[in-house]
């Protein structure tokens, strides 16, 4: 009975990290899905590898928006390319989410379904530029020096300070004296 407790207990756990590798491996399903949309500030591309050359070429890609329901509705493109892989481009895409289906020519299948979004562009913020006058004068800047870099610290709060330092070292050599001698006060 001792014997079995271990496995029950454990069992499950190694189980779990066992099949923790092999599910990294499997990936996401987004990635199977034969294939891969990239962005480049307004530009989307699709390239696949999936679909053979037919009578009327390779294929067709669509790019839809969230509110388009169907491969007929969003802005298409022609696939080019080889047998070895096949790739189509969208110019000027509007910043958004977008679904982007490719279906080849030769058997009318799907090679694959994928979301991407386009970002908007960065607009470059201006460089202010800083002209010298002559009669600015210079800050004080960080004080350098023993304590209280940048504030000025009053008398009471000097003394104060001193007062609990001294206090400090009061204790410590009260606490080192009667640790050596635990018999005086």
């Amino acid at each position: 009975m001792h014997t079995i407790q271990p496995f029950l207990r454990y069992g499950p756990a190694v189980a779990a990290a066992a099949a923790l590798p092999l599910a990294l491996a499997a990936g996401p399903a987004a990635a199977q899905s034969g294939i891969s949309v990239s962005t480049t500030g307004s530009t989307v591309s699709v390239t696949t590898s999936a679909c053979t050359s037919g009578n009327n070429g390779f294929g067709r890609a669509s790019l839809l928006t969230s509110s388009q329901a169907s491969f007929a509705q969003g802005r298409q493109a022609d696939l080019a390319g080889t047998n070895a892989s096949q790739s189509a481009l969208w110019s000027n895409v509007s910043p958004g989410t977008y679904t982007v289906i490719v279906i080849c020519n030769r058997d009318g299948s799907t090679a694959g379904t994928q979301s991407v979004i386009v970002s908007p562009a960065a607009t470059p913020t201006p460089t202010p530029t800083v002209t010298p006058s002559p009669t600015a004068s210079p800050s004080l800047g960080v004080m350098g020096g023993l304590g209280g870099a940048s504030t000025d610290y009053g008398t009471l709060t000097l003394a104060a300070g001193g007062v609990l330092v001294g206090a400090g070292a009061l204790a410590t050599a009260w606490f080192l004296r009667r640790r050596s001698k635990p018999y005086r006060l």
